[in-house]
Protein backbone atom coordinates (compact mmCIF):
# COMPACT_ATOMS: atom_id res chain seq x y z
CA UNK A 1 0.00 0.00 0.00
CA UNK A 2 1.44 3.38 -1.01
CA UNK A 3 1.73 6.44 1.20
CA UNK A 4 -0.86 8.22 -0.93
CA UNK A 5 -3.46 5.61 0.05
CA UNK A 6 -3.18 6.41 3.78
CA UNK A 7 -5.01 9.11 5.74
CA UNK A 8 -4.55 10.35 9.31
CA UNK A 9 -7.80 11.51 10.96
CA UNK A 10 -7.48 13.79 14.00
CA UNK A 11 -10.32 14.83 16.31
CA UNK A 12 -9.44 18.23 17.79
CA UNK A 13 -12.70 18.98 19.64
CA UNK A 14 -13.65 22.62 20.36
CA UNK A 15 -11.02 25.11 19.20
CA UNK A 16 -10.47 28.83 18.75
CA UNK A 17 -10.05 29.64 15.08
CA UNK A 18 -6.69 31.36 14.69
CA UNK A 19 -4.41 28.75 16.34
CA UNK A 20 -5.89 26.02 14.12
CA UNK A 21 -5.56 28.18 11.00
CA UNK A 22 -1.90 28.81 11.75
CA UNK A 23 -1.38 25.10 12.47
CA UNK A 24 -2.78 24.29 9.01
CA UNK A 25 -0.40 26.79 7.43
CA UNK A 26 2.57 25.34 9.30
CA UNK A 27 1.61 21.76 8.42
CA UNK A 28 1.34 22.66 4.73
CA UNK A 29 4.59 24.66 4.70
CA UNK A 30 6.56 21.87 6.37
CA UNK A 31 5.11 18.81 4.66
CA UNK A 32 7.20 16.80 2.23
CA UNK A 33 6.51 14.14 -0.37
CA UNK A 34 6.61 11.62 2.49
CA UNK A 35 4.02 13.37 4.66
CA UNK A 36 0.78 11.46 5.24
CA UNK A 37 -2.40 13.36 4.33
CA UNK A 38 -4.53 14.43 7.29
CA UNK A 39 -8.07 15.58 7.98
CA UNK A 40 -8.96 17.41 11.19
CA UNK A 41 -12.40 17.19 12.79
CA UNK A 42 -13.45 20.00 15.10
CA UNK A 43 -15.84 22.72 16.20
CA UNK A 44 -14.95 26.39 16.52
CA UNK A 45 -15.70 29.02 19.09
CA UNK A 46 -17.83 31.78 17.44
CA UNK A 47 -15.97 33.53 14.62
CA UNK A 48 -16.55 35.14 11.22
CA UNK A 49 -13.91 34.38 8.60
CA UNK A 50 -13.38 36.50 5.50
CA UNK A 51 -11.66 34.94 2.48
CA UNK A 52 -8.76 36.39 0.49
CA UNK A 53 -11.01 38.25 -1.94
CA UNK A 54 -13.78 38.78 0.58
CA UNK A 55 -15.64 42.07 0.60
CA UNK A 56 -16.25 43.65 3.98
CA UNK A 57 -19.59 45.01 2.80
CA UNK A 58 -20.92 41.46 3.16
CA UNK A 59 -20.63 41.97 6.92
CA UNK A 60 -23.89 43.78 7.51
CA UNK A 61 -23.71 44.78 11.15
CA UNK A 62 -21.28 45.52 13.94
CA UNK A 63 -20.67 42.50 16.11
CA UNK A 64 -18.66 41.37 19.10
CA UNK A 65 -17.93 38.11 17.32
CA UNK A 66 -14.31 38.17 16.07
CA UNK A 67 -13.76 38.75 12.34
CA UNK A 68 -10.63 37.07 10.97
CA UNK A 69 -9.28 37.81 7.48
CA UNK A 70 -7.80 34.58 6.17
CA UNK A 71 -6.16 32.96 3.15
CA UNK A 72 -8.85 30.63 1.79
CA UNK A 73 -11.02 31.39 -1.20
CA UNK A 74 -14.58 32.63 -0.86
CA UNK A 75 -16.30 35.41 0.98
CA UNK A 76 -17.53 35.58 4.59
CA UNK A 77 -18.94 32.76 6.67
CA UNK A 78 -19.63 31.98 10.31
CA UNK A 79 -18.33 29.15 12.48
CA UNK A 80 -19.67 28.30 15.91
CA UNK A 81 -20.47 25.49 18.35
CA UNK A 82 -22.78 22.85 16.89
CA UNK A 83 -21.22 23.11 13.43
CA UNK A 84 -19.00 20.29 12.17
CA UNK A 85 -15.79 21.60 10.61
CA UNK A 86 -13.42 19.34 8.68
CA UNK A 87 -10.08 20.58 7.38
CA UNK A 88 -8.42 18.61 4.59
CA UNK A 89 -4.63 18.65 4.31
CA UNK A 90 -4.28 16.66 1.10
CA UNK A 91 -1.46 16.42 -1.42
CA UNK A 92 -3.80 16.70 -4.38
CA UNK A 93 -0.95 16.48 -6.88
CA UNK A 94 0.12 13.13 -5.39
CA UNK A 95 -3.48 11.89 -5.47
CA UNK A 96 -3.97 13.04 -9.06
CA UNK A 97 -6.78 15.41 -8.19
CA UNK A 98 -7.57 18.80 -9.64
CA UNK A 99 -9.15 21.50 -7.49
CA UNK A 100 -12.55 21.19 -9.15
CA UNK A 101 -12.54 17.42 -8.69
CA UNK A 102 -11.59 17.80 -5.03
CA UNK A 103 -14.46 20.21 -4.45
CA UNK A 104 -16.88 17.83 -6.20
CA UNK A 105 -15.75 14.88 -4.05
CA UNK A 106 -16.11 16.88 -0.83
CA UNK A 107 -19.59 18.05 -1.84
CA UNK A 108 -20.59 14.49 -2.77
CA UNK A 109 -19.39 13.23 0.62
CA UNK A 110 -21.66 15.74 2.36
CA UNK A 111 -24.56 14.81 0.07
CA UNK A 112 -23.98 11.11 0.82
CA UNK A 113 -23.98 11.84 4.56
CA UNK A 114 -27.24 13.76 4.40
CA UNK A 115 -28.66 10.92 2.33
CA UNK A 116 -28.22 8.65 5.36
CA UNK A 117 -30.88 10.85 7.00
CA UNK A 118 -33.13 10.52 3.92
CA UNK A 119 -32.47 14.12 2.92
CA UNK A 120 -32.08 15.05 -0.73
CA UNK A 121 -29.22 17.54 -1.04
CA UNK A 122 -27.40 18.99 -4.03
CA UNK A 123 -24.36 21.00 -5.05
CA UNK A 124 -24.40 24.12 -7.21
CA UNK A 125 -21.63 24.58 -9.75
CA UNK A 126 -21.83 28.36 -9.55
CA UNK A 127 -21.89 28.49 -5.74
CA UNK A 128 -19.76 25.85 -3.95
CA UNK A 129 -21.39 24.17 -0.98
CA UNK A 130 -24.33 21.87 -0.37
CA UNK A 131 -28.00 22.85 -0.42
CA UNK A 132 -31.39 21.42 0.44
CA UNK A 133 -33.65 23.02 -2.11
CA UNK A 134 -32.16 26.55 -2.19
CA UNK A 135 -31.08 26.77 1.45
CA UNK A 136 -27.42 26.25 2.34
CA UNK A 137 -26.51 23.60 4.90
CA UNK A 138 -22.77 23.25 4.21
CA UNK A 139 -20.02 25.60 3.04
CA UNK A 140 -16.65 24.96 1.37
CA UNK A 141 -13.50 27.04 1.28
CA UNK A 142 -10.07 25.79 0.24
CA UNK A 143 -6.54 27.04 -0.29
CA UNK A 144 -4.07 25.20 -2.52
CA UNK A 145 -0.36 25.75 -1.95
CA UNK A 146 2.48 23.77 -3.54
CA UNK A 147 -0.08 21.25 -4.81
CA UNK A 148 -1.57 20.68 -1.34
CA UNK A 149 -4.93 21.69 0.09
CA UNK A 150 -5.87 23.13 3.44
CA UNK A 151 -9.01 24.68 4.97
CA UNK A 152 -12.11 22.63 4.11
CA UNK A 153 -15.82 22.33 4.89
CA UNK A 154 -18.39 23.24 7.51
CA UNK A 155 -21.69 21.39 7.98
CA UNK A 156 -24.39 22.96 10.15
CA UNK A 157 -25.71 20.40 12.63
CA UNK A 158 -27.34 21.95 15.69
CA UNK A 159 -26.15 25.51 16.27
CA UNK A 160 -27.26 29.08 16.80
CA UNK A 161 -27.89 30.33 13.25
CA UNK A 162 -28.55 33.94 14.31
CA UNK A 163 -25.02 35.19 13.44
CA UNK A 164 -25.64 34.30 9.79
CA UNK A 165 -28.20 37.15 9.77
CA UNK A 166 -25.32 39.60 10.33
CA UNK A 167 -23.67 38.69 7.01
CA UNK A 168 -24.39 37.83 3.41
CA UNK A 169 -23.35 34.18 3.78
CA UNK A 170 -20.61 33.34 1.27
CA UNK A 171 -21.36 36.70 -0.36
CA UNK A 172 -24.97 35.92 -1.31
CA UNK A 173 -27.65 38.35 -0.29
CA UNK A 174 -30.72 36.84 1.40
CA UNK A 175 -29.29 33.32 1.26
CA UNK A 176 -31.17 31.10 3.70
CA UNK A 177 -28.94 29.04 5.99
CA UNK A 178 -30.27 25.82 7.54
CA UNK A 179 -29.00 22.94 9.67
CA UNK A 180 -29.51 19.22 10.10
CA UNK A 181 -31.49 19.65 13.33
CA UNK A 182 -34.19 21.44 11.30
CA UNK A 183 -35.02 18.00 9.91
CA UNK A 184 -33.71 15.43 12.39
CA UNK A 185 -34.02 15.44 16.18
CA UNK A 186 -31.26 14.31 18.52
CA UNK A 187 -28.31 14.99 16.23
CA UNK A 188 -25.01 13.77 17.69
CA UNK A 189 -21.81 15.45 16.53
CA UNK A 190 -19.76 12.27 16.93
CA UNK A 191 -22.13 10.25 14.74
CA UNK A 192 -22.14 12.77 11.90
CA UNK A 193 -18.37 13.13 12.18
CA UNK A 194 -18.00 9.39 11.72
CA UNK A 195 -20.45 9.26 8.82
CA UNK A 196 -18.94 12.16 6.92
CA UNK A 197 -15.39 10.98 7.56
CA UNK A 198 -16.28 7.55 6.15
CA UNK A 199 -17.71 9.10 2.99
CA UNK A 200 -14.66 11.34 2.56
CA UNK A 201 -12.31 8.37 2.93
CA UNK A 202 -14.31 6.38 0.37
CA UNK A 203 -14.87 9.15 -2.16
CA UNK A 204 -11.30 10.44 -1.99
CA UNK A 205 -10.05 6.90 -2.54
CA UNK A 206 -8.03 6.20 0.59
CA UNK A 207 -7.50 2.53 1.47
CA UNK A 208 -6.42 2.96 5.08
CA UNK A 209 -7.19 5.60 7.72
CA UNK A 210 -5.85 6.09 11.22
CA UNK A 211 -7.78 8.03 13.87
CA UNK A 212 -6.26 9.90 16.81
CA UNK A 213 -7.17 12.69 19.23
Amino acid sequence: MSLSDTLQVKNLGMQHYEPVWHAMQTFTENRTEETTDEIWLLEHEPVFTLGRNGKKEHILSKTRIPIVEIDRGGQVTYHGPGQLVIYLMIDIKRRGLGVRRLVTLIEQSIIDTLGEYHLSAKAKKEAPGVYIEDAKIAALGLRIKRGCSFHGLSLNLDMDLAPFSLINPCGYKNLEVIQLSDYIEGIEMSQVQQQLTSHLIKNLGYKKAYTSD
